[in-house]
């Protein structure tokens, strides 16, 4: 797919995703979601790749989904646009889910709406001082989408998030930090360095071992204890087979950094 509204790029086996719509704060139209997706699929497909960024060009991280490029559409069928844009929305969700890979999201200005939900998906979010993020979707009469009652109750209890929810007021970073909505929080001109010393971090790790933690931490939340046992026992004696596993004991009888190779 060629893409048009996105930026992608490899380097160093970490994938960098950029909404490009800067002009429109990088509002989420279908065309842009769709390519989205396509481009998570081509992270999770692609072994060289072993972390992601998702981040946005100009001003601000993503300002929501821009129902104003539907135009004249969203009057006369407002059903079916949304419908769309929710569908490749939320595929784009479940590809970040599913990955075997950490997903960064580099959040600055504004994430607005279905933009606050998509940073709220990543597995790791660090923010700019002087980000904000607003759940936005009552300010337009909207029911909220892309995955952020699912995450944001998780993240922050039900009776705070139903508050988020119902006020639709800002949330500033050092606050977002309290909240346990983002990670970090640093000065703006060192988020861009410092989300890549992260992501190279990751993408330089135990790949499989880093997934299979992902996968533990994501499948505990519907889980009984027991079950979950059984599934780290399972998947330690799996990671116990891997290259990296050899080479990380290798490495603590020798006293070195480890070199993981991600398989």
């Amino acid at each position: 797919m060629n893409y048009e509204t996105i930026l992608f790029d490899i380097d160093q086996n970490v994938a960098t995703i950029t909404l490009n719509r800067p002009d429109a704060r990088n509002g989420l139209t279908i065309q842009m979601t769709e390519e989205l997706v396509d481009a998570l699929m081509r992270c999770r497909a692609d072994a060289n790749v072993r972390a992601v960024i998702v981040k946005g060009a100009g001003r601000g991280f993503c300002a929501g989904g821009d129902v104003k490029s539907f135009g004249e559409s969203l009057r006369a069928d407002p059903l079916a646009p949304m419908r769309t844009l929710a569908m490749y929305l939320h595929a784009g969700v479940a590809e970040m889910r599913r990955m075997e890979k950490p997903v960064i999201a580099q959040v600055h200005g504004v994430a607005a709406g279905a933009g606050m939900s998509l940073a709220l998906a990543c597995d790791l979010t660090i923010a700019a001082q002087t980000a904000q993020f607003i759940i936005a979707y009552g300010k337009v009469g909207l029911s909220p989408d892309g995955s952020a009652t699912y995450f944001l109750p998780r993240l922050v209890g039900p009776k705070k998030a139903l508050e988020i929810f119902y006020t639709g007021d800002p949330i500033d970073a050092d606050e977002a930090l309290r909240l346990g909505l983002v990670n970090r929080v640093v000065p703006d001109d060192e988020l861009e360095k410092e989300t890549q010393a992260l992501a190279q971090r990751l993408a330089q790790g135990p790949t499989l071992a880093l997934a299979r933690a992902k996968e533990l931490v994501y499948s505990s939340l519907n889980e009984s204890l027991e079950t979950h046992l059984e599934n780290e026992r399972d998947l330690l004696g799996l990671s116990t087979l891997s290259e990296d596993f050899g080479e990380g004991v290798q490495a603590f009888i020798e006293k070195r950094e480890p070199k993981f190779r991600g398989r």
